[in-house]
């Protein structure tokens, strides 16, 4: 399955497990998977984006000894490729660690209600 598609169908998930109500409703299971995805997609990504850099380099200066212009056309198109697959990298370590800190900020937000009910209820029966 896509990553597009993927993400599409956890959004809808979401947006049914909302209701009516507003807003955007994400369970940690959905957050996971998003996240997991992200560190996924990084991993095979940061091995495939650059498993064509020695080669490329080397065509591209054997092309620019030889007089052709298509070997700095080729370093050109080889550096934009290098800055935008570290874009893409930044955006999923980014989108991964974000969704790991919210789940677990949310996780310690319900330990912390929790407890604060358990309290209430002591409280209310002392009292």
């Amino acid at each position: 399955m896509s990553f597009d598609r993927e993400w599409r169908e956890i959004q809808e998930r979401a947006a049914r497990s909302a209701g009516a109500g507003p807003g955007l409703a994400a369970r940690h299971d959905d957050l996971g998977r998003v996240g997991h995805a992200a560190r996924t997609l990084h991993g095979r990504f940061a091995d495939d984006a650059t498993s064509a850099d020695t080669a490329t380099e080397e065509a591209a200066r054997s092309l620019s000894r030889h007089g052709f212009a298509s070997g700095r056309a080729l370093t050109v198109t080889a550096d934009a490729w290098a800055a935008r697959a570290g874009t893409l990298l930044d955006a999923c370590a980014h989108i991964a660690n974000h969704l790991d800190r919210t789940v677990a900020a949310h996780r310690a937000e319900d330990t912390r209600i929790a407890a604060d009910l358990s309290l209430s209820r002591v409280d209310s029966r002392l009292t």
